[in-house]
């Protein structure tokens, strides 16, 4: 008979020092605790902002002109797209070429940039002699728009926001947000070699006293044609797809069998092709190409 065992009564549960996921993140509702705390932030400040800045007159951000743009706007923008983004996973997904969490720690950074520019301008006033004109509105907007840079551009380095930013999926980055691309220097045209000119010396001159024979005219245009290198121009037509690379190998164009190519110098081994516009390279690859 065997022995009874509490486990063997409770097959179905599960251990109690079970290793969690780690894959999984938990939140409140859709959202994670860090966009929540940021949704928090930005809710007092957007209410804080109607308040008045001046001790002297009624003046809040939203009664200066456009001063809403930058201190409350922005990252009201940001937030609502952080809400966007969980309750609609397929809506806007950039701003630009910046990610969502990108766009939102550059709107916290120039909000809190600028609100802290006010205190500034009003700390030099003082420290010259002149009067204190704002209120504590422009402080506590200040403080909650730094609180806005610590969540967004330092949150993968505060434990718990962190989680946030693992395991992601990873995305192809947009094209302004790659790297650059090289840039390769134009070729300069290849001019045509001169052709050598002789110089006659006193050695080959005959004798005034020896008569020299009259070669015939037809052997001397002969000779002269034949030593002249052939540097004309012609088209030629290759079977398949090639590269026309610069002096460093690097390919510049390719020329196919669906159009001629400007062959300008047929160099043994390799032709010297013209682009339409006005690229010059060299076709090492000079197997089964038709003249024409």
């Amino acid at each position: 008979m065997e022995a009874w065992t509490p486990a063997e009564a409770t097959p179905d549960e599960p251990a109690a020092d079970a290793p969690a996921d780690d894959t999984v993140q938990y939140g409140i509702g859709p959202f994670s605790l860090r966009e929540v705390i940021l949704a928090g932030v930005w809710l007092v400040a957007f209410l804080v902002s109607f308040f008045s800045t001046s001790d002297y007159v009624f003046s809040s951000v939203w009664t200066r002109g456009i001063d809403w743009v930058l201190t409350i706007g922005v990252p009201t923008v940001a937030v609502f797209l952080l809400i966007l983004r969980r309750l609609s996973p397929s809506g806007i997904r950039r701003v630009g070429s910046l990610g969502i969490d990108q766009f939102a720690s550059v709107a916290f950074s120039v909000a809190a940039v600028v609100w802290l520019g006010q205190l500034w301008s009003q700390i030099a006033v003082a420290i010259a002699g002149g009067p204190w004109v704002v209120t504590w509105v422009v402080w506590v907007e200040f403080i909650l728009m730094l609180a806005g840079v610590v969540l967004t551009v330092f949150a993968a380095l505060i434990p718990g926001a962190a989680e946030d930013f693992r395991d992601r999926d990873e995305t192809v980055a947009h094209r302004v947000a790659r790297g650059a691309r090289p840039v390769t220097t134009r070729p300069r045209p290849v001019r045509a070699p001169a052709a050598a000119q002789i110089t006659p010396s006193d050695d080959a001159a005959p004798p005034a006293t020896e008569p020299t024979a009259a070669e015939p005219a037809t052997e001397i245009f002969t000779t002269t044609a034949a030593s002249a290198p052939a540097q004309q121009a012609f088209w030629a037509l290759v079977p398949e797809e090639r590269d026309v690379v610069d002096e460093a190998g690097t390919p510049l164009f390719r020329i196919g069998p669906a159009a001629w190519a400007l062959v300008i110098e047929d160099r043994g081994s390799s032709f010297v092709v013209r682009h339409e516009d006005g690229r010059v390279g060299y076709l090492h690859d000079v197997s089964g190409v038709t003249r024409g």
